[in-house]
């Protein structure tokens, strides 16, 4: 294994899925407090987002635009955990030359304005690495979090 040429500076988001976000919402805005600071949806990736954020951590609260296509943003309710690297394209040759399985869609723009990249649950023939069950979402840090890394 060659030497890595990137670096995970922190978690960058939580994303929870349910049938409804109004339940979502009710836990962790109204009782818990966690403030809410936007919206995102795409009918493409068949998600409709409310994003919180404390400490510097996303907490994305996602119901599926349709419950019957897929993605099934709200199977399972912990959907994926997202973490900040300093070089997403570095990591993603990297990962992928180790054997590392990526989910279709390659490097784009996330829901926050960030490319992310997905790490497939379940690795295939072709690629055996996966998260092992968690889909783990790479995204490319912002310059300011580079520095602090």
């Amino acid at each position: 294994m060659t030497e890595r040429p990137f670096k995970v500076l922190g978690v960058q988001q939580i994303a929870i899925g349910g049938p409804s976000k109004t339940a979502l919402r009710n836990l962790w805005v109204d009782l818990l407090g966690v403030p809410a600071t936007g919206t995102f949806r795409s009918e493409r990736e068949n998600v409709d987002e409310d994003i919180l954020t404390i400490a510097g951590v996303e907490i994305d609260l996602m119901e599926p635009i349709d419950p019957a296509r897929s993605p099934k943003v709200h199977e399972p309710r912990l959907n994926h955990l997202g973490l900040w690297v300093d070089d997403l394209r570095a990591a993603v040759a990297w990962l992928g030359a180790q054997g590392v399985r990526f989910t279709p869609g390659g490097i784009r723009t996330g829901a926050a304005g960030h490319d992310v990249c997905f790490i497939h649950p379940k690795g295939d023939a072709g690629s055996p690495l996966s998260g092992e069950g968690v889909l783990i979402e790479l995204v490319q840090a912002p310059a300011e979090l580079i520095a602090k890394g």
